[in-house]
């Protein structure tokens, strides 16, 4: 009964923290999503490639992007010109809204239209905390298998939307696309599903076209 409770009111106040986040989304106009996947799946090499792209077609955008210790993987977004803001977690395999508090605080919202958060690689406990987003995107590369869905359901059910990564290695797996995408609709019927390949761009025109009309729709209702 008490470990309930130690949890109960962990996740409280997490909530209460994100609770606030959303509101100064919300009152900036602002879309926020967190981007959630195994460990090696192209979190970064993805954005590496939508960066530039989004920039191209008019959005204001800031990354967060989350690691237990190293500054890796926003060094290489800051060597493609992208504004980005380090979370470092230790030990903990998942952002929660407190860090991403801080973050926020950092960035300027006047004229911004999205804020990307870069969660830690993980499958689980990314999935159970709400860090203030509007969309959590469940990304995965095919050189995971097929089974990830069914493994990770949680994930797949919070999602808005699931990207397939390196989509160019299918040939070189015995990844089976229609098992896949069959076992996400099952687990949520409503989620948009969008393969990609970040080593040769295809598909990600998708992403941008899917985030755009998302941003569209926050500055609207937000009117």
């Amino acid at each position: 009964m008490g470990f309930k409770v130690i949890k109960e009111n962990i996740m409280k106040t997490n909530d209460d923290i994100a609770s606030g986040i959303r509101k100064t989304m919300e009152d900036n106009g602002v879309l926020m999503i967190n981007i959630i996947s195994s460990p090696g799946a192209g979190k970064t090499s993805f954005l590496e490639k939508a960066g530039p792209m989004l920039r191209k077609e008019g959005v204001s955008f800031e990354i967060i992007t989350g690691d237990c210790f190293t500054s890796r993987d926003a060094e290489r977004m800051d060597a493609a010109g992208l504004p980005v803001t380090q979370i470092n977690t230790g030990n903990s395999c998942h952002i929660d809204a407190q860090l991403v508090k801080k973050a926020v605080q950092e960035i300027r919202m006047d004229g911004l239209d999205l804020v990307i958060v870069e969660n830690v690689g993980n499958l689980v406990c990314p999935a159970e905390f709400d860090i203030g987003e509007d969309h959590k995107i469940s990304f995965h590369s095919t050189a995971e298998g097929h089974d990830k869905p069914l493994k990770y359901p949680l994930l797949v059910k919070e999602s808005d939307y699931v990207i397939i990564n390196k989509t160019d290695l299918i040939e070189h797996t015995d990844f089976d696309v229609s098992f896949f995408e069959n076992s996400i609709k099952k687990i949520n019927p409503r989620v948009d599903i969008l393969r990609i390949s970040c080593k040769t761009g295809e598909g990600i025109e998708g992403f941008l076209s899917w985030i755009k009309e998302r941003i569209k729709e926050k500055k609207e209702n937000g009117a």
